[in-house]
């Protein structure tokens, strides 16, 4: 999970990222967000709300760590929506994120 949540933060350094619920909307909305990232404690509504709007505009998602250790990777206080908008941090993400759940025999 930490190299997962490491290349968040690279990406945050280089002008990649989007967070919070609001701003992550408006950057599927516009076509920038790559790939979303929503904390594994979110309400299901606000969850259901993401995945919505990620359907509607062929975002991909996944649910993945929680809104404070998400909010720490990329240097701000707990955030719920991260939004990734660059394709190589989101392939290297997904990546990282794959050998996680491989490891965990999920």
């Amino acid at each position: 999970m930490n190299k997962t949540l490491g290349m968040l933060g690279l990406a945050k350094r280089a002008g990649k990222v989007t967070s919070g619920e609001f701003l992550c909307e408006k950057a599927i909305k516009m076509g920038q967000s790559k790939l979303i990232i929503i904390a594994s404690n979110i309400s299901e509504n606000a969850k259901k709300a993401v995945i919505n709007t990620c359907d509607r505009y062929g975002v991909e998602y996944i649910v993945f760590a929680e809104d404070t250790e998400l909010g720490k990777a990329i240097g701000t206080d707990s955030r719920m929506v991260v939004s990734v908008n660059d394709d190589n941090f989101k392939n290297a993400i997904l990546s990282k994120t794959e050998r996680i759940d491989e490891q965990y025999g999920r």
